[in-house]
């Protein structure tokens, strides 16, 4: 009787490891940024290529971060967009207003202040420049 429960044991044993069993996955996470935000958000949306965070806020604000926390700047949607979405690039962003019907496409430029103050010039000094990246190649 002890030889065939000591078998019966072995068996079990050698056979268990041939089923499948089921697991999980070990996750790791680790937060890298909170956006302390003076309103609710609404939407985020994040472009193709990273480069922006667009949060749609409640009062109707779309705030552009930098993944490293900066605001860029903000738009004023209005109150009746109630999502947002990020298109290939962060030149692009799609707004829809399930109220009106409508989806608004919005081209985005993002200018950039450059120090300027004695270089030479030509010409009237506070003359507003204007500077073009082709980037394309087309």
């Amino acid at each position: 009787m002890k030889r065939k429960y000591f078998i019966g044991v072995m068996l079990a044993l050698l056979i268990f490891p041939l089923f499948p069993s089921k697991s999980h996955a070990l996750v790791e996470w680790d937060i890298q940024k909170v956006l302390k935000l003076d309103t609710q958000p609404l939407d985020v949306a994040v472009p193709n290529n990273g480069n922006s965070i667009f949060i749609l806020s409640k009062s109707g604000k779309i705030l552009i971060y930098s993944f490293d926390g900066e605001l860029k700047g903000e738009i004023d949607a209005g109150n009746h967009v109630d999502q947002i979405k990020a298109g290939p690039s962060d030149e692009w962003l799609f707004l829809s207003s399930r109220e009106n019907k409508t989806v608004k496409i919005l081209h985005v430029d993002f200018m950039q202040h450059i120090d300027i103050s004695g270089s030479p010039f030509l010409g009237p000094e506070n003359a507003p420049i204007v500077m073009v990246v082709f980037s394309d190649f087309q």
